[in-house]
């Protein structure tokens, strides 16, 4: 499956309540054969310092939407992203 851009996605939280996030863009590294995807809050209001959240994700079943996502755990895989966030952000910027 492939994330778009403006994609919105339900993510629940530690409490089980769910959050509604924009997609911001998804990458894959083919070192690792890892995927990841940059989430906003869909509820951010315009002006505000943008939070992005980093995840890797597996796409599980057949189901479209059906993903796993999982935190980010060790430093040197939070560097990689970092640097493809911002990578990436300079590229809009652009």
């Amino acid at each position: 499956m492939a994330l778009e851009k403006e994609e919105r996605i339900i993510i629940p939280d530690e409490n089980g309540e769910e959050h509604l996030f924009e997609v911001l863009f998804t990458f894959d590294v083919e070192q690792t054969e890892q995927s990841y995807i940059a989430v906003v809050p869909a509820e951010q209001k315009e002006g505000d310092e943008v939070e992005v959240f980093a995840f890797r994700y597996e796409e599980k079943g057949n189901e479209e939407d059906d993903l796993a996502l999982y935190q980010i755990e060790s430093d040197e895989e939070w560097e990689m992203v970092e640097e493809m966030l911002n990578t990436l952000a300079d590229e809009d910027l652009t």
